[in-house]
C-alpha cells in the first residue's frame, strides 16, 4: 500500500487513515468457514425416558469435545453399557440404545456440530422443571386405564403431552457453533415451525409472552429445552395427526385460556409425519445455515398415508 506522499509530514488525518488501511486484514489465503454439520437421526417409536437417555449421551459427548476431553466417546455411544438413572445427579454417562442408527457421517472424518433427532413417543405427559402438578387433571386410575405414563423431566416449561401422530424433534446442538444464544435459538425453532406450516397454507405465529407456535389461540407446537454449556437438548413437539383428546387430561403448558390444534385438524385431511419431515428438515438446515450428514426423507413423498 502506498504511503501518504509527504510521509509523517502529511496531515495527521491522512496518516491515521493510512495506518488503519494497512492494518486491515485481507481475505487472501483465508478459507471460508465451513457450515455447521448436523446428523439427522430418525428414532422411530421410542419411550420418552429412553429417548431422554439418548439425548443426554449426545449432549455429554458434545460438551466433552468442547472441554477438550473427547476421545472416542461419540463412536462408542451405541454400545450397550448399563446407563444410570437419568434423574440422579451422579449417574454415569448414559448409553445410546443398541437399536439406534450409527451417529457417524458418510464422511468418517466428519465431526458433527449437533444432531437432529426425530421420534414418536407412546402416550406420555411430561412435566418440566417449573411445572405444576395441579395442571395434571387425570387421576391415577384414568392414567392407568388409558395407558398414559407421567414423567418429571428436566426441560423448561410446564406440562405437555406426547403421543402417536406427533412429530417430536430433539435438536442436540452446540449453540456457540451456530452463534446463537438461548432466546435466539428458541426463536429459530419457532421460525422453522412457522415456515413449515406456511408451506401447507397454514398461518402460524408467535404469541408474546408464550413459547411455541400458535394458530390463532390454539397451540400447534410446544417447545421446551435444556442447555448445559450452551449445548441444548429436548426441543419441539409438533401436532400432525395427534389425537387431541389426550390434552383433556392436562392444562397444556399451564395455560387455561388457550387450546391445541394439529395439521390434520387445520387441513381437514390425513397428513403423514414423513410428509411433514420432508418439508421441515430442509427448512431447519436453512434456518441454522447447516449441512446434513445423514439421509433426509424424500421430498417426493407427498402421500397422505401415515408412517408405519
Amino acid at each position: 500500500m502506498r504511503r501518504p506522499e509527504n510521509g509523517l509530514s502529511g496531515s495527521l488525518t491522512n496518516f491515521v487513515t493510512w495506518l488503519r488501511r494497512a492494518d486491515r486484514p485481507t481475505n487472501a489465503g483465508i478459507a471460508t468457514p465451513m457450515k455447521p454439520h448436523i446428523h439427522v437421526i430418525n428414532l422411530g417409536s421410542m419411550p420418552y425416558q429412553e429417548a431422554w437417555r439418548y439425548q443426554e449421551a449426545l449432549q455429554q459427548a458434545l460438551i466433552a469435545r468442547k472441554r477438550g476431553t473427547q476421545t472416542a466417546q461419540t463412536d462408542n455411544l451405541h454400545q450397550n453399557d448399563a446407563p444410570g438413572d437419568p434423574h440422579s445427579g451422579s449417574s454415569p454417562t448414559p448409553s445410546i440404545p443398541t437399536r439406534s442408527p450409527s451417529t457417524r457421517s458418510s464422511d468418517p472424518s466428519a465431526q458433527p456440530d449437533g444432531y437432529l433427532l426425530f421420534v414418536e413417543h407412546p402416550h406420555v405427559y411430561t412435566i418440566g422443571k417449573s411445572g405444576d402438578w395441579n395442571n395434571l387433571l387425570f387421576t391415577g386410575d384414568i392414567l392407568r386405564q388409558k395407558g398414559i405414563e407421567v414423567v418429571k423431566t428436566d426441560r423448561g416449561g410446564d406440562i405437555t403431552y406426547h403421543g402417536p401422530g406427533q412429530l417430536v424433534g430433539y435438536p442436540v446442538l452446540d449453540l456457540e457453533r451456530f452463534n446463537l444464544g438461548v432466546a435466539g435459538y428458541i426463536e429459530a425453532l419457532e421460525e422453522v415451525i412457522m415456515r413449515t406450516a406456511a408451506h401447507f397454507g397454514i398461518t402460524a405465529q408467535r404469541i408474546e409472552g408464550r413459547t411455541g407456535v400458535w394458530v390463532k389461540n390454539n397451540k400447534l407446537c410446544a417447545i421446551g429445552i435444556k442447555c448445559s454449556r450452551y449445548v441444548c437438548m429436548h426441543g419441539f413437539a409438533l401436532n400432525v395427526r395427534t389425537d387431541l383428546d389426550y390434552y383433556n387430561g392436562i392444562i397444556p403448558c399451564g395455560i387455561n385460556d388457550g387450546g391445541v390444534t394439529s395439521f390434520e385438524k387445520l387441513l381437514n385431511e390425513p397428513v403423514s409425519l414423513k410428509r411433514i419431515k420432508s418439508v421441515l428438515i430442509p427448512l431447519f438446515l436453512k434456518q441454522f445455515n447447516a449441512t446434513a450428514g445423514s439421509s433426509i426423507p424424500s421430498e417426493t413423498s407427498q402421500s397422505n398415508q401415515a408412517d408405519n
